[in-house]
């Protein structure tokens, strides 16, 4: 398993803003992508201020819910942990990694609220990948809706051909459930799956 550079005091999940539109922009016509997620066209900059309006942040209203990783600024880091890791790892992190950077994002959609699931998706800037900051994300992301929303189940479906991604899921104690075959045009896809109960017994 690759060196995790990034720690749970150094990062935080928070909710969308007006001035994450630049970094949506870019994030959202990456089309090296598409091919992994449910989009599959160029968005301009007004779909996505429709998008930021739109969205309240309650997945419960939304039936959705997209959180922004970065990296914690100083008043949400006070024992400056962030600082500490760059200056340790200062030859192995992207310079860019300051406090506050926006590294990518985090989605909870096809929520569930009966059966209380929801699927997971995540995207991470490229220059900020093989840094760790997807795994602990997502542990993030599990410890809410695990522990806040109550879900019982999270899921992520993976292309058979998307191996850093997989192995994310594997390490982080997902289970694969069952393979789609041919679910898309380059390959087939599993799903992986972690419930409520697996998490506290880790």
């Amino acid at each position: 398993m690759p060196v995790c550079l990034i720690n749970l005091q150094m990062l935080r999940l928070r909710k969308i803003e007006p001035s994450d539109l630049p970094f949506l922009y870019q994030w959202e016509n990456d089309a090296a992508s598409w091919a992994d997620g449910a989009n599959h066209n160029p968005l301009s900059q007004q779909d996505l201020r429709d998008y930021i309006a739109s969205t309240t942040g309650d997945i419960y209203k939304d039936g959705q819910l997209r959180l922004i990783i970065c990296l914690n600024d100083p008043i949400n880091d006070p024992y400056g942990e962030a600082d500490r890791m760059n200056e340790v790892n200062k030859e192995m992190v992207n310079d860019q990694m300051v406090n506050g950077a926006t590294l990518g994002c985090v989605d909870l959609f096809d929520f569930d609220p009966r059966n209380r699931r929801a699927a997971i998706g995540m995207y991470i800037a490229p220059e900020y990948r093989g840094k760790g900051v997807g795994h602990e994300a997502l542990k993030q992301l599990e410890a809410y809706a695990f522990d806040f929303l109550h879900l019982r189940c999270l899921y992520a479906v993976i292309a058979t051909n998307n191996t850093p991604c997989s192995t994310l899921y594997s390490h982080a104690g997902y289970t694969p459930s069952s393979v789609l075959s041919a679910w898309t045009l380059e390959s087939d896809a599993v799903i992986w799956i972690k419930t409520n109960k697996e998490k506290h017994n880790k």
